[in-house]
């Protein structure tokens, strides 16, 4: 009764500008890839959740798009999403490149943490690629800016420091109920998952305007028998791209890009369902999806 009594549990808030780290932080914490990570800036669109429980705790991490200066109406509803995470977090994590400062947007950030009541940390990642000397002065930096509960130094890569950051997560984590089964890793459907998936590998094997002009539905996903192998899970997905133009690219030359993205999106789904997986992609085209408030509703895939 004392351990139940004893039990905390509360929602972690990841947030910072684009490219700092947020994702490969989720996957580190949760020991699984289920947000996906590219080196381009603007990969995830959606707050993803993750879920890690313990004897003594459980702790819901909440992803978030990068911050950043919209430019469009998709872009405003990423950055709407990213500070919607900031409402019920318990607490927040305020993820810093220790390589590559965003002072204007940082200080944006900054400004609208000090609404909220969340205890905030500062996890200045990517000390990897930095000289430790030059550690304390960011830190004395950042202490001017903003009363933090406590500034940790990690490499979300490594794992290096990971740990000594759950550590003092838990320690802020108020008494709570078990929110979800012990051995449940997230509160997304599974299509979220292979949807993103699939974004994933276009963002990786297309360049320029393509990877943010590309969205992804699944629209059919169901298991099947086969006579000789017996079960394979069948799904159909739809890539939109906003011109005829990045239609043909997303395809390529006699339909090789778009059967790349199918082969390697294939082999991390079967790894994320542990079943067999057969994979068909079509692309189309819905010109300026991007712009439109119902389209960005039917592609974007925003979760509240």
């Amino acid at each position: 009764m004392d351990e139940i009594q004893n039990f905390k549990s509360g929602y972690v808030s990841i947030i910072g500008t684009p490219n700092v780290g947020k994702s490969t932080l989720l996957n580190t914490i949760l020991g699984q890839k289920l947000a996906i990570v590219t080196p381009k800036p603007q990969t995830t669109r959606n707050q993803i959740r993750g879920i890690v429980t313990t004897d003594s705790h459980q702790i819901i991490f909440v992803d978030t798009p990068g911050l950043m200066n919209p430019k469009y109406r998709l872009q405003s509803e990423m950055v709407r999403t990213a500070y919607g995470a900031l409402g019920d977090a318990d607490v927040v994590l305020f993820v810093v490149d220790a390589t590559r400062p965003n002072v204007e947007i940082e200080d944006r950030i900054l400004k609208r943490l000090r609404r909220t009541k969340s205890t905030t940390i500062l996890v200045l990642n990517k000390v990897d690629l930095i000289a430790k000397p030059t550690l304390l002065p960011i830190f004395e930096d950042y202490n001017q800016k903003f009363e933090f509960a406590q500034m940790i130094p990690i490499s979300a890569l490594t794992a290096d420091g990971v740990p000594v950051l759950l550590e003092q997560i838990e320690n802020y984590l108020p008494l709570g109920p078990l929110y979800f089964p012990e051995d449940q890793l997230s509160d997304l459907p599974e299509r979220f998952f292979i949807a993103e998936t699939v974004r994933e590998k276009i963002m990786l094997m297309t360049q320029r305007e393509i990877p943010y002009a590309s969205a992804v539905i699944i629209e059919e996903f169901e298991k099947r028998q086969t006579n000789k192998s017996g079960e394979i899970i069948y799904i159909r997905a739809i890539v939109y791209a906003e011109r005829q133009t990045q239609k043909q690219i997303i395809i390529g030359k006699g339909g090789k890009l778009i059967k790349r993205v199918g082969e390697l999106a294939r082999i991390d789904i079967e790894k994320f369902l542990d079943a067999r997986v057969f994979l068909e992609l079509y692309v189309t085209v819905k010109t300026d999806w991007r712009r439109d408030a119902r389209q960005i509703k039917e592609l974007g895939g925003f979760i509240e």
